[in-house]
């Protein structure tokens, strides 16, 4: 890779692994559905009337819209505002390519060979520690949460393979008008319309700023820049870089919001990173082609849409919402 796409790479792990910080910010001015509602508004307003009719057909569209962005992103937001440290979530939320593996042998056939199933079992040997740090640090339905937001996530990517948009702006766009209802509806019905309509009514510059970046510098730029690079170069060459989100995730959230990083955090993420760098680019045995040529690292994020995390195929990577 040229070194100006190179810096972009490092740029986007960069923006989708502060968007936790940003996330935890967020959950103090907002109820978690709330807030993940706006993302999606903000996210689909205004650029549903500029990217063309949907070219994908609408029960990907919808299939995608939920499991991506009610599910997925219902349970992170929620598992962050049970207490969940933004820092921790963004290395959790990387199991997800595990799920992505698991279901793909499952329902796409793709046998994942030895070195993914080893790949795997360091990847699941890093959450058990995270989940042991986790015990002793941070509250067990928060991480919880989180891990069934990776669960989702690892679903959504198996659809999106199925779906294969052949635009990806278009998809993601499109999937993001999908869970602004439901999410406000579910925002009502569990977080009251108390609590939502004053958290509108408090609504500040810092605020905005939180809305504004989860929408539309993870999402939009991040996403744009990643599609900008899946075109340029292959998955196998840009998927590593989203590696580095967990990086950025744990000092931004320790350097922002003062997390400590403890020594069993540090183990979790080694394990967890090397195991997804594995899983992710090991080659599939199936097909003609490898995982890792139809597949990279999306995520993250978010975590969507910016948070993007490994495992994810490109169409998933360009359709996926980072956390």
């Amino acid at each position: 890779m040229r070194p100006v796409h190179t810096a972009l790479a490092v740029l986007v792990a960069a923006v989708w692994g502060f968007n936790f910080v940003v996330i935890e910010i967020g959950l103090g001015h907002f109820p978690p559905l709330l807030l993940s509602a706006l993302r999606f508004l903000v996210a689909a307003l205004p650029a549903v009337f500029f990217v063309g009719r949907p070219k994908t057909a609408w029960k990907w569209i919808i299939a995608v819209g939920v499991a991506l962005g009610i599910a997925k992103f219902g349970l992170l937001f929620t598992g962050m505002a049970a207490g969940m440290p933004a820092g921790l979530s963004s290395l959790v939320l990387q199991v997800q390519s595990v799920f992505t593996a698991v279901l793909a042998s499952l329902v796409l056939r793709e046998r994942p060979g030895r070195v993914r199933m080893a790949g795997m079992a360091v990847a699941l040997a890093g959450i058990a520690v995270a989940a042991v740090d986790g015990g002793t640090s941070g509250p067990v339905l928060g991480f919880t949460l989180v891990v069934a937001a990776a669960a989702c996530w690892g679903v959504s990517n198996v659809l999106t393979r199925k779906a294969s948009p052949p635009d990806a702006l278009n998809f993601m766009v499109w999937v993001c008008t999908v869970p602004v209802l439901p999410l406000f509806a579910l925002s009502l019905l569990l977080e009251g319309p108390e609590r939502d309509l004053a958290a509108l009514r408090a609504l500040d510059w810092s605020g905005v700023a939180v809305i504004g970046y989860v929408a539309w510098v993870s999402t939009v730029f991040g996403f744009g820049a990643w599609n900008h690079l899946l075109k340029r170069y292959p998955a196998s060459s840009v998927a590593p870089f989203s590696l580095l989100v967990p990086v950025f995730g744990m000092s931004s959230a320790a350097l922002v919001l003062g997390e400590g990083i403890s020594g069993l955090r540090w183990v979790a993420a080694l394990l967890l990173v090397g195991g997804v760098g594995m899983t992710s680019l090991a080659p599939a045995r199936t097909g003609s082609r490898t995982t890792a040529e139809a597949g990279g690292v999306a995520t993250a994020a978010g975590s969507g849409p910016a948070e993007v995390s490994a495992g994810s195929p490109p169409a998933a990577a360009a359709a996926s919402p980072a956390p």
